[in-house]
């Protein structure tokens, strides 16, 4: 039907990009089921968050699969028209600074690839059938850390981008014959209150447009990419970054 209202599930949505494509999704009619860790606080202002938000840890396989039978019951039935992977972890060390290559626990590595590659394919495998339903689109939020060594993003937290982008390759080729289709976008730095002290002043001189990015034109590229102007993109990497990977 022509008026049937859009659903869309996201992760990570308690701040940053998340917020702003809550929003920018629900101003444009579409129903929006969120997950997170946490459940949404008392005095949060979204009327739909009591229904239509899941707390999630998605560190855990066991949880993801719990999470997912719960979003169905949720969906009752009805198609799910995008799914949208943008939670992420980044972890820093005990003083603040950069992990890297050297100083990277496993069991850390372990975590951040469960949350930022396992988590999406999972969630996406288990929602397959309302998305196919819908004809519906998958984005995975992936980083410009994972095609390049960055200053303040971890090294597990970059592998695991890149793993991400490849990944959404072969999710488009698979989900693709399924009438789904699979992007991703690569946001550089964005103006949000995770930054870590001093990137601006640092990252501005390698960004060609001299600002940083916002929460909400990342919002609208994931918003772009959900509707038919976009129904023959299947497979891309759109970078959301003022220039900075060229």
């Amino acid at each position: 039907m022509a008026d049937e209202q859009k659903i869309m599930m996201l992760t990570g949505a308690s701040r940053g990009i998340g917020h702003a494509t809550v929003k920018r999704f629900s101003d444009a009619g579409w129903r929006v089921i969120t997950v997170s860790r946490q459940a949404v606080p008392g005095m949060c202002p979204w009327e739909a968050a009591k229904q239509d938000h899941l707390a999630i840890d998605l560190s855990s396989p066991v949880e993801i699969e719990r999470g997912a039978d719960m979003l169905l019951r949720l969906l009752d039935g009805d198609p799910l028209h995008a799914l949208v992977n943008n939670a992420g972890i980044s972890p820093k060390s005990d003083d603040g600074e950069r992990l890297d290559s050297l100083t990277t626990p496993l069991d850390t590595w372990q975590q951040v690839f469960q949350v930022n590659i396992f988590a999406p394919v999972l969630l996406a495998r288990a929602l397959i059938n309302p998305l196919e339903k819908a004809g519906g689109t998958v984005v995975n939020v992936t980083s410009i850390a994972g095609s390049r060594v960055h200053e303040f993003a971890g090294s597990a937290y970059a592998a695991s981008k890149a793993a991400l982008s490849a990944l959404t390759r072969e999710m488009a080729s698979d989900f693709g014959r399924r009438g789904i289709r699979v992007n991703a976008i690569a946001p550089g730095e964005i103006m949000t209150d995770i930054l870590t002290p001093g990137s601006e002043e640092a990252m501005l001189p390698s960004i060609p447009m001299g600002r940083f990015g916002t929460a909400e034109e990342v919002a609208e590229t994931i918003y772009f990419l959900c509707n038919d102007s976009a129904a023959y993109i299947n497979g891309a990497e759109l970078h959301v970054n003022g220039g900075q990977h060229v």
